[in-house]
C-alpha cells in the first residue's frame, strides 16, 4: 500500500514539475542551431529573424552554425539534445532528402515544425542574346536539338539538377547539365557565355535581371512573380508539383511539451509577421509562409514526396520512397 502512494506520490510531483515548468518556460536562454554556415541564406535569414522572436519570449536565442554533411550534423545535433524545447533546429530543405539519398535516417518527421518561415522562388533564366522569350520557347529549342542546349547545374541533388528532373517526368527535356560549384559559379559562366540557361533561386539572380544581364523566362510556380509568368503557363503538367522550392523553418523535437510548443510557435509568428524581416525575404526572392502545426506537416509532407519520388524516377534515389513508407505524389 505504502509503495503504490509512493508511486502516486512521484507521479503526481512529476505532474505538478511539468506544469510548472510549461507555466515559467521560458526560464533561460535558448539554443539556436543553424544547419549551414556563416553568411549563407539560411545563416541570413535566422539571424534577421530570431531578435524578434526574442522580443516575444523575453529571451535570449544564442545562435551557433554547425555545418556539414549537408544539414545532417546539426540535425543530429539537435535530435540529441533534451526535448525541453530550449534547443531549437533552424535549416532548411535538405533534411527532407536525407533519407532517400542515403545520407541520414533522419528528417523533419522526427521534429515539430515551430515555423516554416517561407520558401525561396526559382527561376529560369537566360542571357539577352537569347531568342528565347518564354519558357515554351526554351523547350522547344532543347527537344529540337538533344543534348546540344547547356544548363548550368550545381551537381545531382542540388536545385537546377530538381527542377530539370521535375521536367523530364513531364516532358522529353535533353539538355546537357554542365556542373558548378554552387550557383554563383554558375550564373558567372551564365554571363560568360559559358552555358545557355539557369534554374537558379530569385536572390541569385535579381540583380542581374534588373540590370539587364540576364533575363527570366519563367518561374517555377503556379503564380506570378515580380511579373515572371508561372512555368505553369508553358507546362501546365507541372502544377502537380507545385508548391515547390528551397524552404527555411524552425524545429524542435516532436516530444517537446505542448505548452512550451505553444509559446514557440506564438513567438516565431509574431517574429515573421514583423515588416522589416518580411520585406527582407521579400528583397531576398522568398515567398512567406509562417505556417506551423499540421499545416507546415502538410507542406513538408508533399514537399518530401514530390522530390524523392523525382529522384527515384530519374534513378539517383539510394533507397526507394516506398520502402522509406514517403508517399507517392
Amino acid at each position: 500500500m505504502n509503495y503504490r502512494r509512493q508511486l502516486l506520490g512521484a507521479a503526481a510531483l512529476a505532474l505538478f514539475a511539468s506544469v510548472g515548468a510549461a507555466q515559467t518556460y521560458p526560464d533561460r536562454e535558448l539554443s539556436g542551431v543553424i544547419q549551414w554556415g556563416a553568411g549563407g541564406a539560411t545563416d541570413v535569414v535566422a539571424r534577421s529573424l530570431v531578435p524578434y522572436a526574442e522580443e516575444a519570449l523575453g529571451k535570449k536565442i544564442v545562435l551557433q552554425n554547425k555545418a556539414g554533411g549537408v544539414g545532417a550534423i546539426a540535425t543530429n545535433f539537435v535530435y540529441q539534445q533534451a526535448a525541453d524545447g530550449y534547443t531549437l533546429l533552424i535549416g532548411a530543405e535538405n533534411p527532407q532528402l536525407h533519407p532517400v539519398l542515403g545520407i541520414s535516417e533522419l528528417d523533419y518527421s522526427k521534429f515539430y515544425p515551430v515555423n516554416i518561415i517561407g520558401r525561396g522562388n526559382v527561376l529560369v533564366v537566360t542571357t539577352p542574346n537569347k531568342p528565347w522569350k518564354t519558357f515554351k520557347d526554351l523547350l522547344a529549342e532543347v527537344q529540337a536539338n538533344p543534348g546540344k542546349v547547356k544548363q548550368g547545374s550545381t551537381g545531382t541533388g542540388g536545385l537546377p539538377f530538381t527542377v530539370s528532373s521535375m521536367i523530364s517526368t513531364v516532358a522529353k527535356f535533353p539538355a546537357t547539365a554542365v556542373p558548378f560549384d554552387g550557383d554563383g559559379p554558375g550564373v558567372t559562366a551564365l554571363l560568360g557565355g559559358h552555358v545557355d540557361f539557369m534554374f537558379v533561386g530569385a536572390g541569385a539572380a535579381a540583380e542581374h535581371i534588373k540590370a539587364g544581364r540576364l533575363k527570366a523566362l519563367g518561374v517555377i510556380s503556379s503564380e506570378a512573380y515580380e511579373g515572371i509568368p508561372p512555368i505553369t503557363a508553358d507546362l501546365p503538367a507541372l502544377g502537380k508539383y507545385l508548391p515547390w522550392g528551397p524552404f527555411y523553418g524552425v524545429f524542435v523535437k516532436r516530444d517537446v511539451p505542448d505548452a512550451a510548443k505553444a509559446k514557440l510557435v506564438a513567438a516565431f509568428k509574431t517574429a515573421a509577421n514583423n515588416p522589416k524581416f518580411v520585406e527582407l525575404m521579400k528583397s531576398r526572392g522568398n515567398v512567406m509562409m509562417n505556417i506551423s502545426g499540421a499545416e507546415a506537416e502538410t507542406f513538408l509532407k508533399k514537399w518530401q514526396s514530390v522530390t524523392s519520388w523525382t529522384y527515384q524516377e530519374v534513378g539517383v534515389a539510394k533507397k526507394s520512397p516506398a520502402d522509406l513508407g514517403i508517399a507517392k505524389p
